[in-house]
């Protein structure tokens, strides 16, 4: 059984004051601080995405990048690249939103990131019932979304969007379309 934040300190309590390195993306992993550099690939994946989630939640909800979430774990402490807050989400008292505000989580994976982002981030989403963990792979030219998770650790479904195609997003009582066709190819 998971114990609530409530009951612990969020993982981010441990880098409180920290001075941390501009640059590089900072999470924390089965209570380790893993530190890895920004690609172009990411940023230009956040650029294109961003702004068309921002546009069609039009106030209905919220889309972050690169902010801190509290999940209910001192040993793990996350920041998407892109996350969807669900509307009339609240704040905690350490001023974070929590795992149960996110309606849906986007990652950007690269070669040296992949068993972090994917095996590890996985498990936790569906552990924690976040309806949406999409997988953008800049090497395969693919994102995979992932729903219906489930509290074992796994997501019941899958469905594989080439770049180039729209990347639908199932939300709460709405649909938003990401455009693809801009996101950066790989030429391998």
């Amino acid at each position: 059984m998971a114990t609530m934040l409530t009951d612990l300190s969020s993982a981010w309590d441990v880098l409180d004051g920290a001075s941390l390195p501009n640059g590089y993306r900072v999470e924390i992993t089965d209570g380790k601080i893993v530190m890895t550099p920004r690609g172009e690939s990411r940023s230009d994946v956040l650029i294109e995405a961003a702004p068309q989630i921002k546009k069609q939640l039009a106030g209905h909800g919220k889309v972050l990048s690169d902010v801190t979430i509290d999940f209910p774990s001192s040993l793990y402490g996350y920041a998407p690249d892109l996350a969807v807050i669900a509307p009339g989400s609240e704040r905690n008292r350490r001023g974070r939103f929590e795992w149960h505000s996110l309606e849906a989580v986007l990652e950007i994976i690269s070669l040296g990131t992949r068993d972090n982002d994917f095996e590890k981030k996985f498990r936790m989403h569906a552990e924690c019932a976040i309806p949406l963990y999409v997988v953008i792979d800049p090497s395969e030219n693919v994102c995979t979304v992932h729903g219906k998770p489930a509290r074992t650790g796994v997501h019941t479904e899958q469905e594989t969007i080439p770049f180039g195609e729209d990347l639908v997003l199932p939300l709460e009582g709405r649909e938003i379309v990401v455009r693809t066709d801009g996101f950066p190819r790989s030429e391998g």
